[in-house]
């Protein structure tokens, strides 16, 4: 009984740690903002978008990929996704985790989420040309924060703002839009504000609240991926995403 104690309060005391660790970790110098930004709306989107860089080690980069590589490499790339948002892909769901990956998962929870994730982590593999077109995920699936974990390969992500009002973001209509796993609003540059970021390969991103809803969001394909003005060639990239309850 007293091992059993001692070993949850240690974990107790890890969790902090991760949290702390997390916490001195910032987005600055990773985010890029182009257009003329309403302050409060730039200010919402610090808070609600941030990027965690060196979340895992290499070693714990090795480990997830050794465990999901033997299922992944079965499968064939896809570039007629049936939603049109994603190209060059594969990708699955995995419930159950090797207790060193599932470590890392808790990890995920902890600083990411206020509560519980959903069972099961979606693994989206994406080929050296595949691109992630802008899209919004739909409510009626996921809740309010999304969180993934970059393998393999930095990538470019773009969030440009949209009015949500216009795509039925409360989930209550019944349009074959709106019940779409992903919706696809135009993400349109020109007279609008949008932000790049960098995410390094082995970094975690936290999308929630309003970068979650009022904005598209993308990985940029090779062609287009750059930081800053500085290439950013993306070779084959693996996300292990976390996602709350809508």
């Amino acid at each position: 009984m007293v091992l059993q104690y001692r070993g949850e309060l240690i974990r107790q005391i890890l969790r902090r740690c991760h949290r702390a660790v997390a916490a001195t970790k910032t987005s600055a110098g990773l985010t890029s903002f182009h257009g003329v930004w309403p302050p409060s709306e730039k200010k919402d989107f610090e808070q609600d978008m941030r990027i965690v860089p060196d979340f895992i080690s290499e070693a714990e980069e090795k480990q997830l990929h050794e465990e999901i590589e033997p299922y992944m490499s079965r499968l064939r790339y896809e570039f007629d996704h049936w939603d049109d948002a994603i190209h060059g892909f594969r990708e699955t769901e995995r419930k159950k985790w090797y207790p060193k990956n599932r470590e890392l998962l808790e990890r995920v929870r902890e600083v990411a989420f206020n509560g519980a994730i959903m069972p099961y982590v979606h693994i989206l593999d994406l080929a050296a040309d595949g691109v992630i077109k802008p899209h919004v995920d739909s409510v009626r699936y996921c809740g309010n924060t999304i969180s993934g974990i970059s393998l393999l390969s930095d990538s470019v992500m773009r969030l440009v703002r949209i009015d949500p009002q216009k795509y039925q973001q409360n989930g209550s209509s019944d349009n074959a839009e709106d019940t779409a796993y992903r919706q696809q609003p135009a993400a349109l540059l020109e007279n609008n504000f949008y932000a790049d970021l960098l995410l390094p390969r082995r970094s975690l991103y936290i999308m929630s609240h309003t970068a979650r809803y009022n904005f598209t969001h993308e990985i940029l394909a090779n062609e287009h991926s750059k930081f800053l003005g500085n290439p950013v060639p993306k070779t084959r990239r693996i996300s292990i995403i976390c996602r709350n309850e809508p």
